[in-house]
Formats: C-alpha cells, sequence, structure tokens
C-alpha cells in the first residue's frame, strides 16, 4: 500500500467520502484520489515522491502556477503584519483598483471568502432589486453549493449524477427554472411566459463546470436582450474565466456585459476569496448602504487580498495572455492530432486556456450533448495519463487549465504522453 492508499483509508473515517470537496474522491474516475506534499510551478508532487505535470490548478485559480515567487512573497509579508483584522484596510482598496482597472464596467464591488458566497449574495440581491423570487439558470452551469443554484447543476453534482441535491427545499427549487445552455429558440417563449416574474438569469458566459461549453454565437446577447426587456437582471459569473479568458474576463472577450458578476479563483491568487459587483444603482442596496445583508469575518482579509493583488500585477503584464493563448493552442492541437492517430473519435473543446477533452463522436455544445460522452473511456485516460506524470481533472464534467508555468518542455511532455495513454485505450 502506498502513503496516498493509506491517508485516503485514514481521511475516509474522518471526512465524508475521504474529502473536503466530493470530486477529489475521484468517484467520475473511479481509484483511490493522490495526496500531493507540494506543488511548484506547473509541477504537483504526491506524498509517495511523484511528480505530475499539473492540469487542474487547483481548479482554475493558479494562472500563475504553484508557489509563484511574488505571490509568495506578497502572502508571507502580508502574513506577518496580522492575517485578519476583520477591520478595513487599504489591501482592499488595492485589489479592488486593480480588478475595476480591468473592468471598469464593475461600478461597485464587495468581497467575499468564495465564489459560492458571492454568486449567493448577488442572487439575493437580484432579488431584492426587482422586488422578484424567480430566477432562471441553465442545465448543467455550476454557480457554487447555494440551494437555489443546486438544481441541474454542472460540477461535482453532475460528476455524482445527482441532478439535483437531497435537503433543497422544493419550494426553493420551485422559484429556479432552467433552459439548455446554447439554445437560443428556447429564450423567447421562455421570457414570454416567465418574464414578468423573473428577477435575474444567472449563467457562465463559458461553461466550465459541464467541461468547456463555448457560447453559441449570438447566444448571451440574445439572453442579455431578453432580460432587458423583461426588467431583469443579467448576473454573469466569472468565478471561472474572470482573469482567466482574458484580462477582463469572459465579458471583455465576447463583448457581454452583465447587470452583477460574480469572482473568484484568480482575483485570490490561489487563497479564499470571492467578490460580487457591477452597476452602482444596484450595489447600492447592499447593506450598510442598503437593506440587503452580506457578511463575512474574513471577506477582504490582508493575506488573500496581497496575494490577488500580486497575481493580477503579473497578469497585466505585457504578453501574459498572448503565452497563455499559444501554449494553451499547442496542446490542443497535439492532442487532436494525436488522438486521430490512434482513430480515437474526441472533441477538445478550449477558450483560451481553459479546454476539456471529450471522447464523443459528435460537437458537444450543451449539457445533453456533453452527458453523451464516453465517461468510461475519460477514466481510463485520466488514469493512463496520470501513470504518465500528468494530472487531469478527476472528471469529465470538469474543466482543466494552462498556466504562466507550462513552457514548452510541459507541452511536449504532454502530447507525448497523451500518445502514448491513447495507444492503451
Amino acid at each position: 500500500m502506498d502513503r496516498s492508499e493509506a491517508l485516503f483509508e485514514e481521511a475516509r473515517r474522518l471526512f465524508p467520502g475521504g474529502v473536503n470537496s466530493p470530486v477529489r474522491a475521484f468517484g467520475g474516475v473511479g481509484g483511490t484520489p493522490r495526496f500531493f506534499r507540494r506543488g511548484h510551478g506547473a509541477t504537483l508532487e504526491d506524498v509517495d515522491g511523484r511528480s505530475y505535470v499539473d492540469y487542474v490548478g487547483s481548479w482554475g485559480p493558479l494562472i500563475l502556477g504553484h508557489a509563484h515567487a511574488e505571490v509568495s512573497r506578497a502572502i508571507a509579508e502580508a502574513a506577518l503584519d496580522g492575517t485578519s483584522y476583520g477591520a478595513p484596510h487599504e489591501g482592499e482598496i488595492r485589489l479592488a483598483r486593480a480588478v475595476r482597472e480591468a473592468m471598469p464596467w464593475l461600478e461597485r464591488v464587495r468581497f467575499t471568502s468564495s465564489g459560492t458566497e458571492a454568486t449567493s449574495a448577488a442572487l439575493r440581491l437580484a432579488r431584492a432589486f426587482t422586488k422578484r423570487d424567480e430566477i432562471l439558470k441553465f442545465d448543467g452551469c455550476y454557480h457554487g453549493a447555494t440551494d437555489s443554484l443546486l438544481v441541474r447543476a454542472g460540477s461535482g453534482v453532475e460528476t455524482l449524477g445527482l441532478p439535483d441535491s437531497p435537503g433543497v427545499p422544493s419550494a426553493l427549487a420551485r422559484l429556479t427554472h432552467t433552459l439548455p445552455f446554447n439554445d437560443v429558440p428556447r429564450l423567447e417563449p421562455f421570457f414570454a411566459e416567465h418574464g414578468a416574474r423573473i428577477a435575474c438569469a444567472i449563467v457562465e458566459p463559458i461553461v466550465g463546470n459541464m467541461g468547456v461549453l463555448p457560447p453559441a454565437p449570438g447566444f448571451l446577447e440574445a439572453l442579455a436582450a431578453r432580460c432587458r426587456a423583461a426588467g431583469a437582471l443579467l448576473v454573469v459569473d466569472e468565478v471561472m474565466t474572470g482573469f482567466r479568458v482574458a484580462r477582463g474576463g469572459a465579458q471583455e472577450r465576447l463583448g457581454v456585459r452583465g447587470d452583477l458578476t460574480a469572482f473568484g479563483k484568480i482575483i485570490g491568487g490561489g487563497l479564499p476569496v470571492g467578490a460580487f459587483g457591477g452597476r452602482a444603482d444596484v450595489m447600492a442596496l447592499v447593506a450598510p448602504e442598503g437593506p440587503v445583508y452580506q457578511a463575512g469575518t474574513l471577506s477582504g482579509n490582508p493575506v488573500a487580498m496581497a496575494a490577488g493583488v500580486a497575481t493580477l500585477a503579473a497578469l497585466a503584464r505585457p504578453g501574459s495572455y498572448e503565452r497563455l493563448e499559444a501554449a494553451s493552442a499547442r496542446l490542443a492541437a497535439g492532442l487532436v492530432e494525436e488522438a486521430a492517430r490512434a482513430k480515437l473519435p474526441v472533441r477538445l473543446n478550449r477558450v483560451g486556456s481553459m479546454w476539456t477533452l471529450f471522447f464523443a463522436e459528435a460537437e458537444v455544445v450543451d449539457a445533453a450533448s456533453a452527458r453523451r460522452a464516453d465517461r468510461a473511456r475519460y477514466a481510463s485516460f485520466f488514469h493512463a495519463m496520470l501513470e504518465e506524470g500528468v494530472y487531469l481533472p478527476p472528471s469529465q464534467f470538469e474543466a482543466a487549465f494552462v498556466s504562466l508555468a507550462h513552457g514548452e518542455a510541459e507541452i511536449d511532455g504532454t502530447i507525448a504522453a497523451a500518445r502514448r495513454a491513447f495507444e492503451r485505450l
């Protein structure tokens, strides 16, 4: 028995399923999860001394790679002055400035400690602003473990085969409507029937929680137009895409704008941070300025703010996103070429440095087509790549990520590993 197996046995006696977040348990691919002891650059090392090129990146925030020197230094220096004040400090202003410099349409922001907190608060705010209760989300989109949003959710909910979560009151679930992602013709009749009661539509502009699903041309624009016509708000969930697919996130890359936006992941530089923000008139309702209550003792804590400031400063340097795009394109092309050489049907969806390899004959454009992908073959591929020293998401329904630490050696090594893995499938 190796050390990961021994630790997992002990963990199962301590934690539900042996983990502190469901997808980590390898339920979507089988086998025993690896326990890691350190990460550096593009590489993770497990407790048994094996190294892996990492494409999970802590599920997205480590866009600079593990233990980036500037981020680590900022964290250490901030911690020397205290890890939490529970009071205002200048670091909050520095990070808010950096976020708004990249996304000037965010007129006001509020920091939280997670993306789930951010999306939950955005929903509460939208309901208060519109004085309506019902919301619209899209099948396969995951917006955090909030009761109203655990309806037809992706991510770990999909991996475990749970279309909804027990414990979500049916009365609350009835306030949440779902439509297929990318289905423009369904929008008009839905809003004609329900628009007057809809507080907001919440959407991942580029889905990352059914694997990567790019928006079809015109879909987001049609959704925004329907929301405006109905007097509903558009909430754009950029927890995953914010600062990932462009400095201004998916809204810059795709040319859409939400009334409210939720963030997480990268703005904390790998530490627990979230945020929501948007129109000044909507944000004015947030306490203490307005009556919509939202609070968090650790919100805006100085260590997380310092990590976020250092990360966004590094990303603002010329050429950062061009390098990410080039490395990701090189990887995607290599994987597709090797799959074709092995005569395997694959579809690789990519937007910027987010990507997913589906074992599927047809294009993957929504949750229904993602569910038709060959999950058993993905599980086999995952384990073959793990043996080759490449760590991919342990679920077909999660995005993989390229970081600035992934150089030509890591990319070319991954393509060579995939060639050998494909030959074994």
